[in-house]
Protein backbone atom coordinates (compact mmCIF):
# COMPACT_ATOMS: atom_id res chain seq x y z
CA UNK A 1 0.00 0.00 0.00
CA UNK A 2 1.32 3.44 -0.90
CA UNK A 3 2.42 5.45 2.13
CA UNK A 4 1.11 8.87 3.02
CA UNK A 5 3.38 11.82 2.21
CA UNK A 6 4.69 13.78 5.17
CA UNK A 7 2.34 16.56 6.28
CA UNK A 8 2.89 19.99 4.78
CA UNK A 9 1.69 23.28 6.20
CA UNK A 10 0.71 25.17 3.06
CA UNK A 11 -0.47 24.04 -0.37
CA UNK A 12 -1.27 26.47 -3.19
CA UNK A 13 -3.39 25.37 -6.15
CA UNK A 14 -3.81 27.15 -9.50
CA UNK A 15 -7.24 26.30 -10.83
CA UNK A 16 -9.66 26.81 -13.65
CA UNK A 17 -13.06 25.32 -14.34
CA UNK A 18 -14.53 21.95 -13.45
CA UNK A 19 -11.28 19.96 -13.49
CA UNK A 20 -9.57 22.31 -11.06
CA UNK A 21 -12.58 22.43 -8.74
CA UNK A 22 -13.00 18.66 -8.62
CA UNK A 23 -9.29 18.11 -8.05
CA UNK A 24 -9.30 20.63 -5.19
CA UNK A 25 -12.25 18.85 -3.60
CA UNK A 26 -10.33 15.58 -3.82
CA UNK A 27 -7.22 17.21 -2.37
CA UNK A 28 -9.17 18.50 0.63
CA UNK A 29 -10.79 15.11 1.16
CA UNK A 30 -7.41 13.41 1.05
CA UNK A 31 -5.82 15.85 3.52
CA UNK A 32 -8.72 15.35 5.91
CA UNK A 33 -8.60 11.55 5.63
CA UNK A 34 -4.84 11.59 6.28
CA UNK A 35 -5.27 13.85 9.30
CA UNK A 36 -3.13 16.62 7.82
CA UNK A 37 -3.83 20.14 9.10
CA UNK A 38 -2.88 21.96 5.91
CA UNK A 39 -3.76 25.47 4.82
CA UNK A 40 -4.91 25.40 1.19
CA UNK A 41 -5.05 28.48 -1.03
CA UNK A 42 -6.66 28.28 -4.46
CA UNK A 43 -5.80 30.87 -7.12
CA UNK A 44 -8.63 30.84 -9.66
CA UNK A 45 -8.71 31.89 -13.29
CA UNK A 46 -10.95 34.90 -13.98
CA UNK A 47 -10.26 35.17 -17.71
CA UNK A 48 -13.68 33.63 -18.47
CA UNK A 49 -15.45 36.44 -16.60
CA UNK A 50 -17.96 38.64 -18.40
CA UNK A 51 -20.83 41.08 -18.02
CA UNK A 52 -24.28 39.63 -18.79
CA UNK A 53 -27.69 41.12 -17.94
CA UNK A 54 -25.83 43.88 -16.15
CA UNK A 55 -24.17 41.55 -13.66
CA UNK A 56 -20.59 40.30 -13.36
CA UNK A 57 -20.37 36.57 -14.02
CA UNK A 58 -17.24 34.71 -12.83
CA UNK A 59 -17.68 31.10 -14.05
CA UNK A 60 -14.52 29.54 -12.59
CA UNK A 61 -14.80 31.27 -9.22
CA UNK A 62 -18.42 30.18 -8.94
CA UNK A 63 -17.64 26.59 -9.97
CA UNK A 64 -14.98 26.41 -7.26
CA UNK A 65 -17.28 27.97 -4.67
CA UNK A 66 -20.23 25.69 -5.49
CA UNK A 67 -18.07 22.55 -5.69
CA UNK A 68 -16.47 23.15 -2.31
CA UNK A 69 -19.47 24.76 -0.67
CA UNK A 70 -23.20 24.71 -1.17
CA UNK A 71 -23.52 22.08 -3.84
CA UNK A 72 -22.63 22.05 -7.50
CA UNK A 73 -24.77 20.32 -10.11
CA UNK A 74 -22.69 17.15 -10.30
CA UNK A 75 -24.03 15.93 -13.63
CA UNK A 76 -22.46 18.89 -15.43
CA UNK A 77 -19.85 20.03 -12.93
CA UNK A 78 -20.98 23.65 -12.83
CA UNK A 79 -24.01 25.66 -11.71
CA UNK A 80 -26.13 25.10 -8.62
CA UNK A 81 -27.84 21.84 -7.75
CA UNK A 82 -31.63 22.03 -7.93
CA UNK A 83 -31.50 25.09 -10.16
CA UNK A 84 -34.48 26.77 -11.84
CA UNK A 85 -34.55 29.23 -14.74
CA UNK A 86 -37.60 31.45 -14.23
CA UNK A 87 -35.71 34.72 -14.69
CA UNK A 88 -33.92 33.50 -17.83
CA UNK A 89 -37.23 32.39 -19.33
CA UNK A 90 -38.80 35.79 -18.69
CA UNK A 91 -35.80 37.61 -20.18
CA UNK A 92 -36.07 35.57 -23.36
CA UNK A 93 -39.65 36.75 -23.72
CA UNK A 94 -38.17 40.23 -23.90
CA UNK A 95 -35.70 38.92 -26.48
CA UNK A 96 -32.77 39.75 -24.21
CA UNK A 97 -29.68 37.80 -23.30
CA UNK A 98 -28.21 34.70 -24.92
CA UNK A 99 -30.32 31.60 -25.38
CA UNK A 100 -27.14 29.50 -25.23
CA UNK A 101 -25.98 30.81 -21.84
CA UNK A 102 -28.57 30.49 -19.09
CA UNK A 103 -28.12 31.99 -15.64
CA UNK A 104 -30.12 29.96 -13.16
CA UNK A 105 -32.16 31.74 -10.52
CA UNK A 106 -29.97 30.72 -7.57
CA UNK A 107 -26.83 31.37 -9.58
CA UNK A 108 -28.15 34.80 -10.54
CA UNK A 109 -28.40 35.71 -6.86
CA UNK A 110 -24.64 35.15 -6.57
CA UNK A 111 -23.98 37.41 -9.55
CA UNK A 112 -26.30 40.11 -8.21
CA UNK A 113 -24.54 40.04 -4.83
CA UNK A 114 -21.12 40.18 -6.50
CA UNK A 115 -22.14 43.09 -8.72
CA UNK A 116 -23.63 45.10 -5.86
CA UNK A 117 -20.42 44.78 -3.88
CA UNK A 118 -18.21 45.56 -6.89
CA UNK A 119 -20.21 48.69 -7.61
CA UNK A 120 -19.83 49.68 -3.95
CA UNK A 121 -16.09 49.76 -4.59
CA UNK A 122 -15.05 46.38 -3.22
CA UNK A 123 -12.21 44.62 -5.10
CA UNK A 124 -13.04 41.19 -6.50
CA UNK A 125 -10.79 39.44 -3.96
CA UNK A 126 -12.74 40.95 -1.05
CA UNK A 127 -16.05 40.20 -2.78
CA UNK A 128 -15.00 36.57 -3.29
CA UNK A 129 -14.12 36.22 0.40
CA UNK A 130 -17.53 37.65 1.31
CA UNK A 131 -19.38 35.25 -1.00
CA UNK A 132 -17.43 32.28 0.39
CA UNK A 133 -18.43 33.14 3.96
CA UNK A 134 -21.97 31.78 3.62
CA UNK A 135 -20.67 28.52 2.13
CA UNK A 136 -18.32 27.67 5.03
CA UNK A 137 -15.45 26.97 2.64
CA UNK A 138 -12.20 25.94 4.35
CA UNK A 139 -9.59 26.92 1.74
CA UNK A 140 -8.79 30.51 0.86
CA UNK A 141 -10.12 31.18 -2.65
CA UNK A 142 -8.44 34.04 -4.49
CA UNK A 143 -9.14 35.44 -7.95
CA UNK A 144 -5.92 35.67 -9.96
CA UNK A 145 -6.39 39.46 -10.13
CA UNK A 146 -8.79 42.18 -9.01
CA UNK A 147 -8.61 43.75 -12.47
CA UNK A 148 -11.13 42.88 -15.17
CA UNK A 149 -9.57 40.41 -17.60
CA UNK A 150 -11.60 38.77 -20.37
CA UNK A 151 -10.48 36.17 -22.86
CA UNK A 152 -11.43 36.89 -26.45
CA UNK A 153 -11.11 34.43 -29.32
CA UNK A 154 -10.06 35.58 -32.76
CA UNK A 155 -11.61 32.95 -35.01
CA UNK A 156 -10.11 31.91 -38.30
CA UNK A 157 -12.10 32.22 -41.51
CA UNK A 158 -11.07 31.72 -45.13
CA UNK A 159 -8.68 34.63 -44.97
CA UNK A 160 -7.55 37.57 -42.82
CA UNK A 161 -10.59 39.62 -43.78
CA UNK A 162 -12.86 36.95 -42.34
CA UNK A 163 -11.37 36.95 -38.87
CA UNK A 164 -13.84 37.90 -36.17
CA UNK A 165 -13.57 38.15 -32.42
CA UNK A 166 -15.98 36.71 -29.84
CA UNK A 167 -15.87 36.28 -26.09
CA UNK A 168 -14.36 32.96 -25.04
CA UNK A 169 -17.67 31.80 -23.55
CA UNK A 170 -19.41 32.20 -26.89
CA UNK A 171 -16.70 30.25 -28.68
CA UNK A 172 -16.69 27.57 -25.98
CA UNK A 173 -20.40 27.20 -25.14
CA UNK A 174 -22.30 28.26 -28.27
CA UNK A 175 -19.81 27.24 -30.95
CA UNK A 176 -18.32 24.32 -28.98
CA UNK A 177 -14.89 25.38 -30.29
CA UNK A 178 -15.90 24.02 -33.70
CA UNK A 179 -14.62 27.14 -35.47
CA UNK A 180 -10.79 27.09 -35.29
CA UNK A 181 -9.23 29.80 -33.15
CA UNK A 182 -6.60 31.98 -34.77
CA UNK A 183 -5.43 33.18 -31.36
CA UNK A 184 -6.57 34.10 -27.87
CA UNK A 185 -6.45 37.67 -26.61
CA UNK A 186 -6.67 38.38 -22.88
CA UNK A 187 -7.92 41.95 -22.66
CA UNK A 188 -6.62 43.79 -19.63
CA UNK A 189 -4.06 41.16 -18.63
CA UNK A 190 -0.96 43.20 -19.50
CA UNK A 191 -1.95 46.01 -17.12
CA UNK A 192 -3.26 43.79 -14.32
CA UNK A 193 -1.58 42.85 -11.07
CA UNK A 194 -1.95 39.74 -8.99
CA UNK A 195 -4.71 39.97 -6.39
CA UNK A 196 -3.66 40.47 -2.74
CA UNK A 197 -2.33 37.24 -1.30
CA UNK A 198 -1.65 35.54 -4.63
CA UNK A 199 2.11 36.05 -4.85
CA UNK A 200 2.50 35.55 -1.11
CA UNK A 201 0.70 32.20 -1.28
CA UNK A 202 3.12 31.01 -3.95
CA UNK A 203 6.20 32.29 -2.16
CA UNK A 204 5.24 30.76 1.20
CA UNK A 205 3.88 27.45 -0.10
CA UNK A 206 5.37 24.07 0.71
CA UNK A 207 3.84 22.65 -2.49
CA UNK A 208 2.25 24.28 -5.56
CA UNK A 209 -0.13 22.16 -7.62
CA UNK A 210 -1.42 22.67 -11.16
CA UNK A 211 -4.60 20.55 -11.49
CA UNK A 212 -5.78 19.06 -14.80
CA UNK A 213 -7.26 22.38 -15.97
CA UNK A 214 -7.09 23.79 -19.48
CA UNK A 215 -3.39 24.66 -19.99
CA UNK A 216 -4.15 27.50 -22.40
CA UNK A 217 -7.20 29.46 -21.23
CA UNK A 218 -7.23 28.50 -17.53
CA UNK A 219 -3.74 27.86 -16.16
CA UNK A 220 -2.19 29.78 -19.05
CA UNK A 221 -4.30 32.84 -18.30
CA UNK A 222 -3.32 32.78 -14.62
CA UNK A 223 0.34 32.54 -15.62
CA UNK A 224 -0.15 35.54 -17.90
CA UNK A 225 -0.79 37.86 -14.95
CA UNK A 226 2.44 39.83 -14.47
CA UNK A 227 4.48 38.41 -11.61
CA UNK A 228 2.78 35.03 -11.19
CA UNK A 229 4.97 32.93 -13.49
CA UNK A 230 8.13 34.53 -12.09
CA UNK A 231 6.91 33.83 -8.53
CA UNK A 232 6.39 30.19 -9.46
CA UNK A 233 9.84 30.00 -11.01
CA UNK A 234 11.41 31.51 -7.89
CA UNK A 235 9.49 29.67 -5.16
CA UNK A 236 11.34 27.09 -3.10
CA UNK A 237 8.25 24.88 -3.21
CA UNK A 238 8.12 22.09 -5.77
CA UNK A 239 5.64 22.87 -8.54
CA UNK A 240 3.79 19.71 -9.58
CA UNK A 241 1.37 19.55 -12.50
CA UNK A 242 -1.27 16.97 -13.41
CA UNK A 243 -1.79 16.36 -17.11
CA UNK A 244 -5.19 17.33 -18.55
CA UNK A 245 -4.40 15.12 -21.56
CA UNK A 246 -4.79 11.34 -21.40
CA UNK A 247 -3.82 9.14 -24.31
CA UNK A 248 -3.72 12.09 -26.70
CA UNK A 249 -7.20 13.35 -25.83
CA UNK A 250 -8.47 16.10 -23.54
CA UNK A 251 -9.89 14.76 -20.29
CA UNK A 252 -12.73 17.29 -20.41
CA UNK A 253 -13.95 19.98 -22.75
CA UNK A 254 -12.11 21.01 -25.86
CA UNK A 255 -8.59 21.71 -24.65
CA UNK A 256 -7.29 20.17 -27.87
CA UNK A 257 -8.78 23.07 -29.85
CA UNK A 258 -7.03 25.53 -27.53
CA UNK A 259 -3.70 23.72 -27.81
CA UNK A 260 -4.00 23.63 -31.58
CA UNK A 261 -4.46 27.41 -31.66
CA UNK A 262 -1.10 27.95 -29.92
CA UNK A 263 0.70 25.26 -31.89
CA UNK A 264 1.06 22.69 -29.09
CA UNK A 265 0.41 19.01 -29.72
CA UNK A 266 -2.42 17.39 -27.75
CA UNK A 267 -0.30 15.13 -25.60
CA UNK A 268 0.76 14.93 -21.96
CA UNK A 269 4.38 15.27 -23.02
CA UNK A 270 3.80 18.38 -25.13
CA UNK A 271 1.83 20.18 -22.42
CA UNK A 272 4.65 19.61 -19.91
CA UNK A 273 7.18 21.05 -22.35
CA UNK A 274 4.84 23.99 -23.03
CA UNK A 275 4.73 24.91 -19.33
CA UNK A 276 8.51 24.83 -19.18
CA UNK A 277 9.24 26.56 -22.49
CA UNK A 278 6.56 29.27 -22.30
CA UNK A 279 6.60 29.99 -18.56
CA UNK A 280 9.76 28.45 -17.10
CA UNK A 281 7.88 26.45 -14.47
CA UNK A 282 7.25 22.83 -13.43
CA UNK A 283 9.36 20.54 -11.27
CA UNK A 284 7.20 17.43 -11.40
CA UNK A 285 4.56 16.07 -13.77
CA UNK A 286 1.91 13.37 -13.40
CA UNK A 287 0.63 11.60 -16.50
CA UNK A 288 -1.94 8.86 -16.78
CA UNK A 289 -0.85 5.22 -16.70
CA UNK A 290 -1.65 4.91 -20.40
CA UNK A 291 1.06 7.51 -21.09
CA UNK A 292 3.78 5.64 -19.17
CA UNK A 293 6.13 5.72 -22.16
CA UNK A 294 5.86 9.52 -22.29
CA UNK A 295 6.74 9.64 -18.59
CA UNK A 296 10.13 8.13 -19.32
CA UNK A 297 10.83 10.56 -22.15
CA UNK A 298 9.85 13.60 -20.10
CA UNK A 299 11.95 12.47 -17.14
CA UNK A 300 14.91 11.96 -19.48
CA UNK A 301 14.62 15.62 -20.42
CA UNK A 302 14.99 16.72 -16.80
CA UNK A 303 11.39 16.82 -15.50
CA UNK A 304 10.57 14.13 -12.93
CA UNK A 305 7.43 12.43 -14.24
CA UNK A 306 5.29 9.60 -12.86
CA UNK A 307 2.53 7.62 -14.56
CA UNK A 308 -0.51 7.03 -12.33
CA UNK A 309 -4.30 6.72 -12.87
CA UNK A 310 -5.68 10.20 -13.59
CA UNK A 311 -9.37 9.73 -14.38
CA UNK A 312 -11.37 11.68 -11.78
CA UNK A 313 -14.27 9.26 -11.97
CA UNK A 314 -15.25 9.71 -8.32
CA UNK A 315 -14.03 11.29 -5.09
CA UNK A 316 -11.96 8.24 -4.12
CA UNK A 317 -9.95 8.25 -7.35
CA UNK A 318 -9.49 12.01 -7.11
CA UNK A 319 -8.17 11.66 -3.56
CA UNK A 320 -5.66 9.13 -4.88
CA UNK A 321 -4.54 11.62 -7.55
CA UNK A 322 -4.03 14.28 -4.91
CA UNK A 323 -2.02 11.83 -2.81
CA UNK A 324 0.18 11.00 -5.81
CA UNK A 325 0.83 14.68 -6.49
CA UNK A 326 1.92 15.25 -2.88
CA UNK A 327 4.11 12.12 -2.96
CA UNK A 328 5.84 13.43 -6.09
CA UNK A 329 6.35 16.80 -4.39
CA UNK A 330 7.86 15.01 -1.38
CA UNK A 331 10.25 13.15 -3.68
CA UNK A 332 11.28 16.42 -5.27
CA UNK A 333 11.97 18.02 -1.88
CA UNK A 334 14.39 15.22 -1.09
Amino acid sequence: MKHHPAPVSRVTVLSGGVGGARFTRGLLAYLESAGHRTDVTVIVNTGDDMWLHGVRVCPDLDTMMYTLGEGVEESQGWGRAGETATVATELRRYQLGWDWFTLGDRDLATHLARTELLRAGWPLSRVTARLCERCDIAPTILPMTDHEVETMVVMAGDGPADLRTVHFEEWWVRLRAAVPAERFVQTGVAHSVAAPGVLESIQSADVVLLPPSNPVVSIGTILGIPGIASALAATAAPVVGISPIIGGSAVRGMADACLQAIGVETSAEAVAHHYRAAFGILDGWLVDSIDHEAAGRVTARGLLTKAVPLWMSDLTTTQAMAQESLLLAEELRH
